[in-house]
């Protein structure tokens, strides 16, 4: 059996993920056993905020759009459709309407309609009788004036200004369409989808199950007869149990133990795409020693981001800004405007906003130069 990893090698501002490959000889049936680092407070996908909790339900959902799982970088181009055939733009590039797939079914036997789609809208946008505990997705939408039904199989959306790039808020994982007969507190206990698997059973801090639905809408999919998320916080020994061989599918995984697993499985599938996992520095400005901007200057100035990536991540990883950087990201700021930035020259000894005096904190007593 060959079998997957996937890792995460942090940097300063970028983390490169280490994905699992497709085998040559594909096969359908079986139990694929994924690793997660967390166990999700709930089932309600609306109040999950992690991929933790987001990647086992969007297994049970379909989006109307959705980005094209075999291209390794997200884009407009790279949309297509789900359970809308169809959609386009008005001349001003302030509505944006949807022609829904016919015929499909909610795993309960209830039929998919233009209705489901206003009413997740409305849980989204927190104008439901039933509103969520918390609600992530709320600020995707601040551009979104209203959502109408032109029919049963068709919705519009309405925007306050044009956003071209709004397809790409409906077509990541946080865009799930669910049952409007189906309450918040429905959705935590038991959630029903019109996705490719149903939900089997969760037993927090330990597993998420789901099950092949036989009726999906797609033909001969999935593959797959089941998904098993288990839940393991010791990333050591999540690398124990792969090599032993009760995992599939491991994520979230340091280079070092990247490099034990290949070095006892040379077999093991191992792919590197660019991720978004960033290292901070977190401080309290409004707190003394950390109030004074000379102080968090230094501080800035004082990290050597390359070293960062060369230990924590052995050498996997990009110096970048808030956004993903390039080539990975398509909106990060370009490596020699990353070099301008204060502290941000990989060689620290000749940046020219290194300091030429020394800070000191009265609360260490510590010289920062």
């Amino acid at each position: 059996m060959i079998r997957a990893i996937r890792g995460v090698a942090a940097a300063t501002a970028l983390a490169l993920a280490l994905t699992g490959g497709t085998a040559a000889a594909q096969k359908a049936g079986g139990i694929l056993r994924v690793y997660s680092t967390e166990s999700p407070p709930g089932l309600n996908i609306y109040e999950q905020a992690t991929p933790q909790g987001q990647a086992p339900l969007m297994s049970v959902y379909n989006n109307l759009i959705l980005f094209d799982q075999h291209v390794a970088q997200n884009s407009l181009e790279t949309i297509g459709p789900d359970l809308a055939t169809k959609w386009s733009w008005n001349e001003d590039g302030t509505e944006m309407t949807f022609t829904l797939r016919q015929g499909v079914k909610w795993h309960d036997g209830q039929p998919f309609t233009a209705r489901d789609v206003l009413c997740t809208l409305d849980l989204q946008l927190d104008k439901a009788k039933d509103k969520v505990r918390f609600n992530p997705r709320k600020s995707n939408f601040k551009n979104l004036e209203s959502v109408t039904a032109d029919n049963d199989y068709q919705i519009t959306f309405h925007l306050k200004r044009p956003q071209p790039a709004f397809p790409m808020l409906l077509a990541n994982g946080f865009a799930e369409i669910t049952p409007c007969h189906q309450t918040p507190d429905q959705m935590r206990q038991h959630p029903i989808g019109t996705g490719p698997f149903k939900f089997v059973e969760f037993k927090p801090n330990e597993h998420i199950k789901v099950a092949r639905n036989p009726d999906y809408w797609k033909p001969d999919r999935p593959y797959l007869d089941g998904v098993e998320f288990t839940v393991i916080r010791d990333p050591a020994t999540t690398v124990l149990a792969f090599i032993s061989g009760k995992l599939d599918l491991a994520a979230g995984l340091s280079p070092s133990m990247m490099k034990d697993i290949t070095s006892q499985m040379p077999d093991t599938i191992c792919e590197r795409t660019p991720g978004n996992v960033n290292r901070h520095l977190i401080i309290n400005r409004d707190k003394p020693p950390f109030s004074n901007h000379e102080l968090r200057r230094a501080m800035a100035l004082s990290l050597d981001r390359q070293a960062f990536i060369d230990i924590v991540g052995q050498g996997q990883g990009e110096i970048g800004g808030a956004l993903q950087p390039p080539p990975g990201g398509l909106w990060g700021m370009p490596p020699d405007q990353v070099k301008d930035l204060p502290g941000y020259d990989p060689d620290i000894a000749k940046n020219p906003h290194r300091p030429a005096r020394s800070w000191k904190s009265s609360a260490t007593g510590r010289i920062i130069r």
